[in-house]
Parts: C-alpha cells; sequence; structure tokens
C-alpha cells in the first residue's frame, strides 16, 4: 500500500488549502448554506492561532489561504473546520448516514511569502469569477475580496493583514486571467502538494519537510520496450 504523502505544516508558513465535496456533489446550494459555513469558518479562525488571508466559497469546494501560528495547528483548523461544517451540515439537511460529506483529506501546499502569495491569492479570490458566478471579482459575496471590498468593520475582522501588500489596482488585475503558465503550476500543486515559489525556495523547502514525492510525476513509471532476442545460427 502506497503511504499518504507527507505535508507541511510549521508556524509562521503560508498555506493555500483546498477541501473539495465528495464526487464533487454541491455542498453550497442556497445563500443560507454559505452563510453557515462562514459563521463556522470565524468559530474555526477564533479558535486556533492561525491568519486568514483570504478564502473562496465555492458550490462544491473551497478555498484558503492561511498561516498557523504554533506547529501543526493548520491541520487542526481544517480538521475541526471540515467536521463541524460536516456534522451542521447532515442535521441541517437531515442526511445523516447519507456518507462523506467530503472527499477523503483535504489538499494543502507551502507559498512563498512574495509574489508568488500575491499569485496564489488572485486565483483564490478570482475564483468564483473565473468560473462565471459573479461579473467581477468582488462582487461574489463568499470570499474575502467582498468582505476587504465591501464588508463591515466586523466581516474584515476575520482577515489578517497580508504579508506583503496588494499590487495597485488589486480587482482590477484579479479580473485578468492567469497565464497558461500560472495556471498549470498552481493546478500541480494543488493535486501534489508542491511547494509554490521560485526554484530556490522549492528547493530549500522540499529539503526541509521531505516533500521529495510531492515533485515527482505520478504514476507508474513508464516501461521500456523489451528489445527482441537475438539467436545465434549454427
Amino acid at each position: 500500500m502506497v503511504g499518504r504523502p507527507k505535508r507541511a505544516d510549521e508556524a509562521g508558513a503560508i498555506y493555500h488549502v483546498l477541501n473539495r465535496a465528495s464526487h464533487r456533489a454541491e455542498i453550497f446550494n442556497k445563500v443560507a448554506d454559505y452563510e453557515a459555513f462562514e459563521r463556522i469558518l470565524v468559530d474555526a479562525v477564533e479558535r486556533v492561532d492561525l491568519s486568514l488571508f483570504a478564502f473562496c466559497l465555492m458550490p462544491n469546494h473551497w478555498h484558503l489561504v492561511v498561516s498557523p501560528a504554533v506547529d501543526g495547528e493548520m491541520g487542526r483548523f481544517v480538521q475541526w473546520l471540515s467536521l463541524t461544517h460536516t456534522q451542521r451540515y447532515h442535521a441541517h439537511h437531515h442526511t445523516a448516514g447519507d456518507g462523506h460529506l467530503y472527499q477523503g483529506r483535504y489538499k494543502s501546499f507551502p507559498v512563498q511569502s512574495d509574489e508568488h502569495f500575491l499569485t496564489v491569492c488572485r486565483y483564490v479570490e478570482r475564483n468564483a469569477y473565473s468560473a462565471g458566478l459573479c461579473d467581477a471579482p468582488d462582487r461574489w459575496r463568499f470570499g474575502s475580496l467582498w468582505r476587504w471590498r465591501h464588508g463591515t468593520a466586523t466581516e474584515k475582522a476575520l482577515l489578517s493583514p497580508w504579508p506583503i501588500p496588494r499590487r495597485s489596482g488589486w480587482i482590477n488585475w484579479v479580473a485578468e486571467p492567469l497565464s497558461g503558465k500560472e495556471q498549470r503550476r498552481l493546478q500541480g500543486c494543488i493535486q501534489r502538494g508542491a511547494p509554490f515559489g521560485d526554484e530556490t525556495w522549492t528547493e530549500s523547502i522540499v529539503r526541509r519537510f521531505d516533500l521529495e514525492s510531492t515533485m515527482r510525476p505520478r504514476g507508474r513509471p513508464r516501461k521500456l520496450p523489451i528489445p527482441p532476442k537475438r539467436y545465434l545460427t549454427p
């Protein structure tokens, strides 16, 4: 049996976190579903020593960008968030016993605290816009960009100050599509848990947390063709 890939969860580091519904089914079917999850998210942030920089709730999954202040705190945070949401969801919708709400283990990867951090936050905050759920990135009610731009003081308090400033014209930049290279690399990081940063930083994180497996191609190694047998004539 192949073991689970290792996961970084160190204090002070930045991580992108994603959890997706089982079988990609919708878990947010109405406004009240989104609002219920946001209340749980507020409770989760208050329970732990962790910074929440960005988030976006989608019909069948959610994205977070966080930084724990204690080793292992990200895992505890996501576990409590997902479990509490599952319990309250089943109680509200009377679906207890219908199976898992989330698909297996949540996904996460470390993020370098420079322009790579801005790229990840941009990716997260444009998620609903790129999916056609709103007509402008800051118009999706269930994400950090809306809170930052339109929220009350209480709503904005959920979000922590960023380690580096947003670019000027942030909302316009979020509206611009990511390059193909950025999109492919981010998707690879999500699927494998590989660090997202420049080459030197990535290599240091891989060595530090023993994440070599996240950098290797998935799947079985390609078999080389077997050369034909040669027979010597008598």
